[in-house]
Formats: C-alpha cells, sequence, structure tokens
C-alpha cells in the first residue's frame, strides 16, 4: 500500500508547531511513542541495576530491551551491542582500545569523506601510538569515494580502516562491503560510521562485513544515545580503560557510569517506531523494521527527487556533487549569500536546514569550502513531503531573485 504519510506525521507532536524540518541529518524530532517512554520510566521507580529488588529488576529489563532492540535494528546478537551517549563517544573508546594494541610502524586507514567522529579519534589513536595515518580521498568532481585506491593504501601493517556508510554532508553512499573485503584480505579491521546511513533504510551488519558498526538513535526519531557493535567474541578479545568495581562482562565493560535508564526506554521505543512505518508488514520486529524502513526509503526517494530536481533548477544554487543512489541527503551554496546567511534567512520562514561543515570537516577542506563557510544542508526524513519540498524551494527562489549582500 501506499506510504500513509498522514499517518507518519501523526505520530510526530513536535511537527505540530509547524517549522519544516530538514535537518535530519542533525537530528530527527522524536516518535511520540519515544516521548511516552522516556517518561513512563521517570514516573515509576527505577533503581541502579540489582537483582534484588524490583526497581533494581527494572532497569536491567530496561538494558536488555535496549540492546534487544538495536540487535534487532542491524541483524546482530543483543550481546554485542555497546550502548552509550554518542557515536563520538563510543568511537573515542573504541579507538583508545584498540590503539593500546598498535606499535610504531602500524598504520591507519581514514577517508576524507568521513563525519569528523569516524576521523579524529583514529587519527589521536595513531598518534599515541606512533602509527601512521593514510587518507582516503574523496573525488572533488563526483563527491565518490573511490574504492580502488584503498589496494594502495593497505598494507600488512594495516590495522584498522574506518570509513562511513553514507556520508553525513552529500550523502555519498560508499561501496564499504568492497573495501572491507580489501580490508580483511589486508587482515585489517574495520570501523563503520552507520549514523547516516541507517535512518535511510534496512542495514545488515553480518552481510556488510564490519567488524566494528555504530548508529546514533536521534539520527532514526529516537532520544540521543547511541549504539557501537561487534561479534561477542570480538570485544572479548579487548581490555578498555576501566573502573576496578565496574562489570568486567561484555558488552558491559565498555560502557562507563550509570545509563540513562529512561533514555534506553526510549531507544527501544524508536525501534519500535520504526517496525510500524509499514503496518501491513508481519513476522518478528527484525522483519518488520526492515519492511518499515524499506517502505520509508521508498518515500524518501520521491520528497528527494523532487528537492534535488528544484535545486538544481533553480538560478544561483551550486550543488555539491554525490554519485546516484546517494542518501537522500544534499548540500548547496547560494550565489550573493554566505551559507550562514542562507540558513538564517531559510529559518525566519519556519524552514530548518544545518549550514557549515556539520562536522565533516575533512571533505570541506578538500573541496576549500570550510574558510568559505561550508554550505547548506538539506536532508530528508520519513516525515518529510513534496508540499515541504515545494515550499522550501519556493523561498530560496524568493532569496535568490530579491538578492543578498555578496558574501566573500
Amino acid at each position: 500500500m501506499p506510504f500513509d504519510i498522514a499517518r507518519v506525521r501523526a505520530a510526530y507532536p513536535a511537527l505540530t508547531e509547524g517549522h519544516l524540518h530538514f535537518d535530519g541529518a542533525a537530528g530527527t524530532q522524536p516518535a511520540a511513542g519515544v516521548v511516552e517512554a522516556v517518561a513512563g520510566v521517570m514516573r515509576h521507580a527505577v533503581g541502579n541495576r540489582s537483582a534484588a529488588f524490583a526497581p533494581g529488576r527494572r532497569s536491567l529489563e530496561i538494558v536488555a530491551a535496549a540492546r534487544t532492540a538495536v540487535a534487532d535494528l542491524l541483524g546482530v546478537a543483543p550481546d554485542g551491542v555497546v550502548l552509550g551517549p554518542s557515536a563520538t563517544a563510543l568511537t573515542y573508546t573504541l579507538a583508545r582500545t584498540l590503539g593500546d594494541t598498535w606499535r610504531p610502524g602500524d598504520e591507519v586507514v581514514v577517508s576524507r569523506l568521513d563525519h569528523d567522529a569516524n576521523v579524529r579519534p583514529w587519527v589521536r589513536a595513531a598518534e599515541r601510538a606512533g602509527a601512521t595515518v593514510r587518507w582516503a580521498d574523496v573525488d572533488r568532481d563526483t563527491g565518490e569515494l573511490p574504492v580502488d585506491q584503498y589496494a594502495d593504501l593497505l598494507g600488512e601493517r594495516t590495522r584498522l580502516v574506518a570509513v562511513t556508510a553514507a556520508s553525513n554532508a552529500v550523502g555519498t553512499v560508499p561501496d564499504v562491503a568492497a573495501i572491507i573485503r580489501l580490508a580483511h584480505a589486508a587482515g585489517a579491521a574495520v570501523c563503520v560510521d552507520g549514523v547516516h546511513a541507517v535512518p535511510h533504510g534496512p542495514t545488515d551488519v553480518p552481510a556488510l562485513g564490519a567488524d566494528f558498526f555504530v548508529t546514533s538513535a536521534y539520527k532514526w526519531s529516537g532520544p540521543h544515545l547511541a549504539a557501537l557493535v561487534a561479534e561477542p567474541s570480538r570485544w572479548a578479545q579487548l581490555r578498555p580503560d576501566k573502573l576496578l568495581p565496574s562489570s568486567d562482562a561484555v558488552p558491559d565493560r565498555f560502557e562507563y557510569g550509570t545509563p540513562s535508564f529512561p533514555l534506553l526506554a526510549g531507544l527501544t521505543a524508536a525501534v519500535e517506531h520504526l517496525a510500524g512505518l509499514d503496518p501491513d508488514a508481519r513476522g518478528d520486529r527484525r522483519a518488520r523494521v526492515r519492511a518499515g524502513l524499506t517502505a520509508a526509503r521508498a518515500h524518501e526517494q520521491v520528497v528527494f527527487d523532487r528537492l534535488l530536481a528544484g535545486l538544481v533548477a533553480l538560478p544561483g544554487v551550486t550543488v555539491l556533487p554525490a554519485p546516484d543512489g546517494r542518501c537522500p541527503t544534499v548540500s548547496f551554496r547560494l550565489a550573493g549569500l554566505a551559507p550562514a546567511e542562507t540558513a538564517a534567512a531559510l529559518g525566519a520562514a519556519g524552514i530548518c536546514l544545518s549550514h557549515g561543515d556539520y562536522y565533516a570537516y575533512e571533505y570541506f577542506q578538500a573541496l576549500g569550502l570550510r574558510e568559505r563557510g561550508g554550505a547548506v544542508r538539506a536532508s530528508v526524513y520519513h516525515y518529510n513531503t513534496v508540499d515541504e519540498v515545494d515550499r522550501l524551494l519556493a523561498e530560496l527562489d524568493r532569496l535568490a531573485t530579491g538578492g543578498g549582500r555578496m558574501a566573500g
């Protein structure tokens, strides 16, 4: 059946405020079930994790449910799900832990397409270990991350390859599976940043072949939490810094401090929301999540196609290049206005877009745009509509034809 956009939008209380949210790549609005789940935990007695009393058992159940929800989202084992406050924090933990095993002369491969959260932790870990950092470059004319360059970047001393599953800047979807095959042939592990990819279609981490894979719940209708997943046996091989009294079990030993039980309940509710996007879907939650995200992706593509075609046709708009098959994300610049001015003008009209480099630091450095304010980013999520795109395009057309002060 057609994607019931009215039904979907009704599940987001924040949409009633009337803003147009084209900033999902920076963070989506939470679904109603998420809000209710968070509030529900805070209305009831919850103790720190303990099997000795009911409120303590309740928190144990909340944590276990969150691990299972992430497992259903990504196709992994619940015991391989490490939970934390953000993708950045979790990647730093992993980088410090792996970096302790590296030696001078070892090598790490990072990409200039990635969010800095999948770059800087590895660069710093390499610096501390005396390891060499090698860079995979973006094709500036196409926005692609060519796979063939990895044959020259990888060697017998390569320990880790970090690569994004989808660019948060321009939506490029690299051939990560091919990169992983090359890395594994060289004996290297691979950490995939799935933060921008997971909201826009079904994800199967084992099929992809990633050794480590990270995602953020607030990019798929959930709270500000993240998960880093791997095979439990791989986690068992690693010894992170930790407090002596804290659990030494896997995956607990990779999680610092007492977690936010309300937010973990919200994470589980977010996966339930995704599982309900296709009301005709049947089967277990994993199957329903895949069906829901497949339906959402088809809807997003229709909306994004309208957006991209409209941007390309607008006078004075320069769209940053990306190959076909991108995630529904586009960056652009409007002649005569700095990106910050464009975003502010759109914001005054109730239209929310990101501007700057969105932490895609190396990408904008490579294009020579960081010092020029970066770009403006429009990202489509499954609650966006074609009518909203038309309103955005009309406002951009007004800005383009109405003029603005020239930016340097």
